[in-house]
């Protein structure tokens, strides 16, 4: 279509109507909106919107975004369903001594492919109907600091970076213990069909709501009742989500003064990037992002160096505890600082090491093809005492693979940061759902490495140290006990591999980092290195992964602090101010604390934190993915579309089961390695009898410390599933309502006319490319500024 005719079309839909810059909505409804606009029957609302005839149009016409099917297109999306297809089959229906590690990625790659072009395409055009004619918030509240409309490339970077944390890296791996298709349909069927669509939606609708947060949206969707237990369930929530994050950092760090050093030098990197980027080079975040990944590889390799010598390793090798406290203090301040100074700077350098090592790892399984010897279904798939997880498949694979299928904490990012700086409407399935299905390739090229490496030295590091007694001689006897198929531990074989990646030991290395980084080393250095290399492409692994996870930290602990001084506004106004800064440090100071403490029990529990711990958090975490769906399936029956209301529903149902069943199981389960209160029965019971030492609770001490921790895991288990229950059951109730009276009112903010354009993809179409040339040519005084350049 020509410029003259879209620009036709746009004056034709910028008509004002009764005096007002909005239409009303399809048909004749009931309701009226806080945007002023009259649903018909809780349709969507169609704004006409006035746009200044003086710059270029601010959207393509609707038809210009529809695709045009040619041959070679069609020839190509055959291929790859026909690639896909092939993949999957030999995953899930040849079974052979071992699978090629190759078909994972071609089947994770076609999936995500379809799924983005097909199915996150038809929420956009049934479920959402974005309108870029419309000013998202960062646009009309554009105030230079949290609303700052921002180049679609570097908010992708930006999201991701804040979404991805340990989840995608650790669950996976735990759950290689079930055998290695289980997880790997979890995380692609449940990616495309759960996480990316929570994300997507939450991210549209808060954007729509001027960024408000996901309890602000639960309180304007679900009245007070709901949206208060929504608020509770999610700060409470989002401290077990930090406390564990942060405890696969001081797994991966434990007496590796290697790691340590390597770790904590990123610091002082981003500082200089933010200072570099603030004042010596503005803007220049391609330079600064290559300055900052040299300095990074330097960092890995002077690790090494240092470890080596005598004062390092004495400097350098750290008591857990001790790291503990010092990530403890790490949260509250990186939390106080300002954003451009230490958290921006790291989301640049870890979006460039995740995606690129993540895609790194993706060649080097197709150039390797290094052969799969585990199962598809393992021998710990039906039974509830896994040695790594404890717990049969249902429910339990579901909540211990998280982050990289169905993630609760991206709803706070997607509610958070991300809607402030969003440019146009249109690029919130590409930042959205996009982002999520590059979270879930992380998981599964996680999956395979774990996989990658032999089946005993797995059982070894991920067994805590109360199984093996953390030496090499009681990890193998233990492994060589579980009457594993193929596997014969040698105590050879943990010393060398060991020694191979330059570490004391990896016995116990519980936490799936460690795991992780072997994996990743041991297929790396087939392609690049040899055996020589192995330690360095362990320790840029760990470095990967304390990236991850510290960015996820910091942006986590931020997050928790808004929504605490929102809730201690509803009591002071004055928390809401963000220049009070002694506001911000008390509520920093107490979640801080919050998580801190959860930290220290798992360091100090006696039966392996992350293996006790990591269930609750993936619990919480997909009880979050619930409420956060339920609030979104409470929305979309408000906008009356209730014909593809199956598209949260079937999720939100899913979800809500599997979450549920498995804090029952937590709760009521009478077997002491699933139930946290059969457990804490049991270890109270040894205590009143006597008792010296109790199942992997070598002394009294240990024992009084399984009771406590078993006790403050179950009350928030019972804590935890109560609130989502009450949320889901507000959620379904205002649902029937919507349904009943054909919709209801809109929280949206009023539409307003955008004054900008921007593409919507990562790359832009021909008719995009057309219009930006016209707004090449507009005066630079009435063209807005842009971020991200």
């Amino acid at each position: 279509m020509g410029n003259d005719a879209r620009r036709q079309d746009n004056s034709s839909a910028r008509a004002p109507q009764r005096g007002s810059g909005q239409a009303g909505r399809r048909g004749g409804g009931r309701a009226t909106g806080r945007d002023g606009l009259v649903p018909a029957g809780g349709g969507e609302a169609e704004p006409v919107l006035v746009q200044d005839p003086e710059l270029p149009p601010t959207a393509l016409d609707e038809a210009e975004h529809a695709p045009t099917w040619t041959p070679p297109k069609v020839i190509l999306w055959v291929a790859i369903a026909l690639l896909g297809g092939v993949a999957w089959t030999m995953l899930a229906l040849v079974r052979g001594e071992t699978v090629n590690a190759i078909w994972f990625v071609f089947a994770a790659v076609c999936t995500y492919l379809i799924a983005y072009r097909f199915y996150s395409k038809l929420i956009e055009r049934k479920l959402l109907r974005p309108d870029d004619r419309r000013a998202t918030p960062a646009e009309y509240k554009a105030n230079g600091k949290d609303f700052v409309p921002t180049d679609r490339r570097v908010l992708y970077g930006h999201h991701f970076a804040a979404i991805a944390g340990a989840g995608p890296l650790v669950g996976p791996v735990l759950a290689a213990q079930m055998g290695y298709l289980p997880g790997t349909i979890w995380i692609i069927i449940g990616v495309i069909l759960a996480g990316a669509v929570q994300d997507y939606l939450v991210l549209f609708f808060s954007m729509r709501r001027g960024g408000r947060s996901l309890g602000q949206m639960a309180r304007d969707e679900l009245g007070v009742i709901g949206g208060t237990a929504a608020i509770i369930a999610t700060l409470a929530i989002m401290v077990i989500i930090v406390a564990i994050l942060a405890l696969v950092v001081v797994n991966a760090l434990g007496e590796s003064p290697w790691g340590v050093f390597s770790v904590s030098m990123t610091i002082p990197i981003a500082l200089f990037m933010g200072v570099y980027l603030r004042y010596l080079r503005p803007g220049r975040i391609t330079e600064v992002s290559i300055i900052g990944f040299v300095l990074l590889m330097f960092a890995i390799v002077a690790g090494g160096w240092v470890a080596e010598t005598e004062w390092g390793a004495a400097a350098f090798t750290l008591d857990r505890t001790v790291i503990a406290v010092g990530i403890i203090v790490y949260g509250f301040i990186a939390a106080i600082l300002p954003v451009w100074l230490l958290l921006a700077p790291r989301d640049y350098l870890s979006t460039f090491m995740k995606i690129g090592t993540i895609v790194m790892l993706a060649g080097a399984i197709i150039l390797v093809r290094p052969e799969i010897t585990v199962p598809a279904f393992s021998e710990f798939a039906g039974g509830d005492a896994g040695p790594v997880v404890s717990g049969s498949l249902f429910p339990f694979l579901f909540v211990t693979i998280a982050c990289g299928a169905l993630s609760g904490f991206h709803a706070l990012i997607a509610s958070g940061t991300t809607p402030k700086l969003v440019e146009k409407e249109r690029q919130t399935r590409f930042i959205g759902y996009g982002g999520m299905l590059m979270e879930s390739f992380v998981a599964i090229m996680a999956l395979v490495a774990a996989l990658s490496i032999d089946r005993g030295i797995y059982f070894a590091m991920n067994s805590s140290a109360a199984a093996t007694g953390g030496t090499v001689e009681g990890a193998v006897a233990f492994v060589n006990s579980l009457g594993l198929a193929g596997v014969n531990l040698t105590p050879d074989m943990l010393t060398s591999t060991a020694a191979n990646v330059g570490e004391e030991s990896i016995v116990s290395r519980t936490g799936g980092a460690p795991t992780l980084a072997l994996g990743l080393a041991h297929i790396m250095q087939q392609l690049i290195g040899g055996t020589a290399l192995m330690s360095f492409w362990y320790h840029f692994a760990i470095m990967f992964e304390a990236l991850f996870i510290l960015t996820a930290v910091d942006a986590g602990t931020r997050v928790a602090r808004f929504m605490l001084q929102d809730t201690f506004g509803n009591i002071n106004k004055k928390f809401r101010d963000p220049d009070w800064r002694l506001g911000a440090w008390i509520c920093t100071a107490v979640m801080v604390a919050a998580w801190g403490a959860i930290l220290i029990m798992g360091v100090t529990d006696p039966l392996g934190g992350i293996n006790t711990l990591f269930p609750l958090f993936g619990i919480a975490n997909q009880l979050l993915a619930a409420i956060a769906l339920a609030i979104c399936m409470a929305i979309v029956a408000k906008r009356g579309n209730f014909r593809w209301l199956w598209i949260v529903a079937v999720p939100l149902a899913f979800a809500s089961v599997v979450t549920i069943t498995a804090s029952m199981y937590k709760i009521f389960s009478p077997v002491p390695a699933v139930g946290y209160w059969a457990q804490n029965a049991a270890f109270r019971n040894a205590l009143a009898t006597g008792e010296e030492s109790f199942g992997n609770a070598p002394t009294r001490a240990a024992m009084e410390a399984v009771v406590r921790n078993t006790t403050v895991q179950g009350v928030l288990s019972i804590v935890f599933v109560t609130l989502a229950i009450i949320v889901i059951g507000f959620a379904v109730w205002h649902t029937v309502k919507s349904y009943r009276t054909g919709g209801g009112p809109s929280s949206e903010d009023p539409a307003l006319p955008s004054r900008r354009f921007a593409p919507s993809g990562l790359i832009a179409t021909k008719a995009e490319k057309a219009l930006e040339k016209e707004w090449a040519g507009v005066d630079a005084d009435k063209r807005p500024a842009k971020a991200g350049h």
